[in-house]
């Protein structure tokens, strides 16, 4: 018997954000809602996406909750604001409606859906405010079709980070994560400042300073294999900047 067997019915959402993930989307609405969790949800947070993303959401809602069970929505956004953002309004709103944890997930297939459970189930059994699908533990690794360049990036981001802000967690960049209500209270989502990927790391820098443990997991980051990578020079400027303010404004 494992921990969600003892739990059963943990209300579970995960957001996750889209602009322009027509080609992914109905794969990882399937893999999503096909887990073997029974209060999970799946919502949708879509930047008006114009390739139909948001539309095409829709009508994958509409054949996931045709037996009466709300499991998949969607929240459409006006304003293209950042990824931050968007995960401020898809969290909130999954606040507000009941869940006790909310998971990060990327809708490009990067994140491996199979790992929600035992994600969830670390959290039930430790009582961690936040479980983090990390590519940097024994266990963990990224695909081979990332260039060593990106690689590189990713590794350094991750150690400038962690020196900066002085953090144990050791992918602090990780985008998978899982988050139990009460810490995403804690942190006060309203008043985080950075709207870009370098949200993720701000999100975890205030939860370990609100006094939550995190615990990390192994897992296989894969790569897109439709649509774009929505990395910009500009937010790769924002991560560089974020752990400073950080540690300059929490000193």
């Amino acid at each position: 018997m494992t921990e969600l067997d003892r739990h059963p019915g943990v209300p579970v959402t995960v957001v996750m954000p889209t602009y322009n993930e027509a080609a992914n989307l109905p794969r990882m609405a399937e893999l999503v809602l096909g887990l073997p969790i029974d209060g999970l949800h799946l919502k949708i947070v879509d930047d008006s996406s114009p390739d139909g993303t948001g539309r095409l959401a829709e009508e994958l809602a509409e054949k996931y909750n045709w037996d009466g069970r709300r499991r998949m929505s969607v929240l459409h956004r006006t304003e293209k604001d950042g990824l931050g953002r968007a995960y401020v309004a898809g969290m909130s709103a999954a606040l507000e409606e009941g869940a006790a944890y909310v998971v990060q997930m990327d809708a490009d297939g990067s994140h491996p859906a199979e790992a929600v459970p035992r994600m969830l189930g670390t959290a039930v059994a430790s009582g961690v405010g936040l479980v983090v699908g990390s590519r940097y533990v024994e266990g963990g690794s990224l695909d081979e079709d990332w260039g060593m360049h990106r690689v590189l990036l990713s590794r350094f981001a991750n150690r400038y980070a962690r020196a900066v802000l002085g953090t144990k967690i050791r992918d602090i960049t990780a985008g998978f994560n899982l988050w139990s209500a009460a810490t995403l209270r804690d942190i006060d989502l309203a008043t985080l400042d950075s709207a870009g990927y370098s949200f993720q790391v701000e999100l975890k820098y205030k939860a370990v300073r609100a006094g939550h443990s995190a615990v990390e997991i192994p897992i296989r980051f894969e790569e897109r294999t439709e649509g774009v990578s929505k990395m910009t020079l500009r937010t790769q400027l924002e991560s560089a900047v974020v752990p400073i303010r950080l540690r300059l404004k929490h000193r």
